[in-house]
């Protein structure tokens, strides 16, 4: 698994935009920037819906004003739904990113197998990204839903 300290894997995550289809190069999407990014096990699910996704919608402006220059969702679901999904939440300041066929969740060693639920997800997590390597990682144990949500993130920045 991945730890504080380390770069990002080299992989590709998919946005849909008003232009059409996006492959973005992990490498040169956190290039240069400091990043919030969370993960969550599939859009459209209770938690995310209801939680996690709302609290950095809500939060979104708090944790830009701290130096933050991008907050990124990333779920391995298709980028149509992840796209649909951000729109039903509002969420306009985050970029909603696919990673359609899991590879950068299993290249930061973070997958789950849900079976029959969904196959391959993600586990929550969110980190803080400076340049490329993990500052901070918060992954949540079992069902838990507090190490990854807007407010701790925020709090540690």
């Amino acid at each position: 698994m991945i730890e504080q300290g380390n770069s990002l894997p080299e992989a590709t995550l998919s946005q849909l935009t008003a232009d059409g289809m996006q492959q973005h190069q992990v490498s040169e999407l956190f290039a240069g920037k400091k990043v919030v990014l969370f993960a969550v096990p599939g859009a459209f699910t209770p938690t995310c819906s209801e939680a996690h996704l709302p609290g950095y919608v809500v939060l979104a402006d708090q944790i830009k004003a701290k130096g933050v220059d991008l907050i990124a969702c990333v779920a391995v679901n298709d980028a149509f739904v992840m796209k649909a999904w951000g729109e039903t939440q509002n969420a306009s300041e985050l970029m909603m990113l696919a990673d359609g066929d899991g590879s950068f969740t299993k290249a930061l060693g973070l997958e789950m197998d849900t079976a029959t639920f969904g196959g391959i997800r993600s586990q929550r997590y969110a980190m803080i990204i400076e340049n490329g390597v993990v500052t901070t990682l918060n992954v949540e144990e079992g069902k838990s839903f507090e190490a990854s949500k807007a407010e701790t993130i925020l709090a540690l920045l």
